[in-house]
């Protein structure tokens, strides 16, 4: 059942509220954010707190391949008054890049994506195997049972984990360092070779009856004309919006990133990328969203239940 926001705690916005249009506010929404189910540092019902101590009305959780955390999550936002929108971020492979699809999952986990997640688990174990054994090779003894340590549990390890056990050996400074020398696009711990094709994970999303969006698009390193054919290919796989800001970014990038959804017919998203405090990000910080013509996600009919709109009229 989706959570809906019964009463209006002081400073939380009525859901009616919502702006159908960006018009340069920042807004107490965040649709990408990361617990303990996967490399976050917080619980999911600490991070649902925290949301709510912020002002937070709307979130997803959004751990990678996995929604384990989605149900200890959406208790935690009914006790809090806070919108609990299920989701998962999804990794993939769009022209040998490792590319992110957020998936926003009002129905919960269904059909091919239920599948879907328990490959992508199996492929985030073998994958860990390999980013271990090249953590070996410049250091870092004893790896996989290392970021085993960092994570604090069995669920499966992600390059943060690798990032947090390098540091933790004294082998980088912060964990900044680590993803820039040994783990972020392109280095020795990238590893991608198991991930599906960009269209595959799309579709799963879809046939959960889910909305799909492009994560970070900013953060891949692409030139402004590869990342529109970026946006065209998760277009043409079915995908229906994109990340307009996550985190902080330059305005006149966002709004050039707002020209080329516009462009192609892609709703706007909007997160923090949320995943341990203590950092620059808080649940909820980002970029405010900057006057624009394209619409936000939660205008999409699937997200009408979330976000208490009525559907409209045929």
């Amino acid at each position: 059942m989706d959570v809906i926001l019964t009463k209006t705690p002081a400073g939380v916005m009525p859901m009616n509220a919502l702006p159908e249009r960006f018009e340069g506010e920042a807004l107490s929404i965040d649709l990408h954010m990361h617990s303990t189910a996967s490399d976050g540092a917080l619980s999911p019902e600490a991070l649902v707190e925290a949301c709510a101590a912020r002002g937070l009305t709307h979130m997803a959780l959004t751990d990678h391949d996995t929604v384990a955390g989605v149900e200890r999550a959406r208790a935690a936002g009914e006790r809090h008054g806070v919108v609990v929108l299920p989701g998962t971020e999804l990794s993939c492979q769009w022209r040998g890049l490792n590319i992110h699809v957020v998936g926003l999952l009002p129905a919960g986990v269904q059909g091919e994506l239920a599948v879907g997640l328990e490959h992508q688990a199996e492929a985030r174990e073998r994958r860990a195997v390999q980013i271990a054994a090249r953590m070996e090779r410049i250091g870092l003894a004893n790896a996989l049972e290392r970021a085993r340590e960092q994570a604090g549990s069995d669920r499966p390890l992600g390059r943060p984990d690798f990032a947090r056990a390098l540091v933790a050996a004294e082998l980088v400074p912060d964990m900044a360092t680590a993803f820039r020398r040994h783990l972020g696009n392109g280095k020795a711990g990238d590893i991608k070779a198991h991930w599906p094709p960009l269209s595959t994970v799309v579709a799963w999303v879809l046939d959960a009856g889910g909305v799909a969006a492009l994560a970070h698009p900013l953060r891949y390193g692409l030139t402004r004309r590869k990342r529109g054919q970026l946006l065209d290919d998760f277009h043409a796989a079915g995908g229906q919006a994109s990340e307009l800001v996550s985190g902080f970014q330059n305005p006149d990038v966002t709004r050039d990133l707002a020209r080329q959804l516009d462009e192609r017919g892609l709703l706007a998203s909007l997160g923090s990328d949320f995943h341990f405090p203590g950092g620059h990000l808080a649940p909820g910080s980002m970029t405010a969203v900057p006057r624009t013509a394209v619409a936000p996600v939660w205008t999409h009919p699937r997200l009408a239940a979330t976000f208490g709109r009525s559907m409209p009229a045929a």
